[in-house]
């Protein structure tokens, strides 16, 4: 009799216990116009920000502080990355019109976006590199572990390279259809984790907003949240 009430109270306090808080970027509303990289641009400003400050252990990287800003339309998802370098790896040749594959082994800026909040494993994985290349992938275990090759979201990308202030700055551009059903309202949370990837081997820094305890980005149960705020 006792484990049976024991266990009662324990479902009892399940059952009440807070949600637990997860750091959030808040997305505004703007009104659509090209895609800009430039952080000065006034689609930026007033835009809410976020830094990813240190590596996907924890550790500090003061000198690699990431700023990512959102905004939102009704049917597009901003994002803006401002990220200060050491030295650049990049890739020879640069396609900027079509996908490239393994756009990770250069330096890149990432996000990682899960609609359905229930099912943070199934996300959209975003790149833009300093040169303007792109890859989008769709991630579902239930279907492949690292992700559709063939999913195309439609997403657009801008991207800017400053030799002199060691900054390179990358914009993305993602419909909505590719993220969720239905329209986007404020007050919608997306699970979200932004990172990058900086540097030449074998000293590349992987760096994340939230750090997943992993060499690796693909680890959703540490995602944060992607908040829209505001109406468009």
């Amino acid at each position: 009799m006792c484990w049976m009430v024991a266990l009662g109270l324990a479902a009892l306090l399940a059952a009440v216990a807070p949600a637990v808080a997860r750091p959030a970027l808040e997305s505004r509303p703007a009104i659509d116009e090209t895609l800009s990289a430039e952080p000065e641009a006034p689609f930026w400003q007033g835009a809410p920000g976020v830094f990813a400050e240190g590596d996907v252990f924890g550790a500090a990287l003061p000198v690699l502080r990431t700023e990512i800003r959102s905004r939102w339309s009704a049917t597009t998802l901003y994002l803006l990355y401002v990220c200060p370098y050491n030295e650049l790896n990049l890739k020879l040749n640069p396609d900027r019109v079509r996908e490239t594959m393994s756009l990770w082994n250069w330096d890149v800026a990432e996000a990682f976006l899960a609609g359905d909040m229930a099912h943070p494993e199934r996300y959209r994985e975003f790149e833009v590199s300093p040169q303007g290349e792109w890859v989008d992938l769709d991630i579902d275990p239930r279907k492949s572990k690292w992700g559709d090759p063939g999913w195309n979201s439609g997403f657009h990308v801008a991207a800017r390279i400053d030799e002199a202030h060691h900054l390179w700055y990358g914009a993305m551009a993602i419909p909505w259809a590719a993220l969720i059903d239905g329209a986007p309202k404020a007050g919608l949370e997306l699970r979200a984790n932004f990172y990058r990837l900086q540097g030449p081997p074998p000293y590349r820094a992987l760096i994340a907003w939230q750090p997943t305890g992993k060499a690796s980005f693909h680890v959703p149960e540490a995602f944060g949240v992607l908040r829209l705020v505001g109406g468009p």
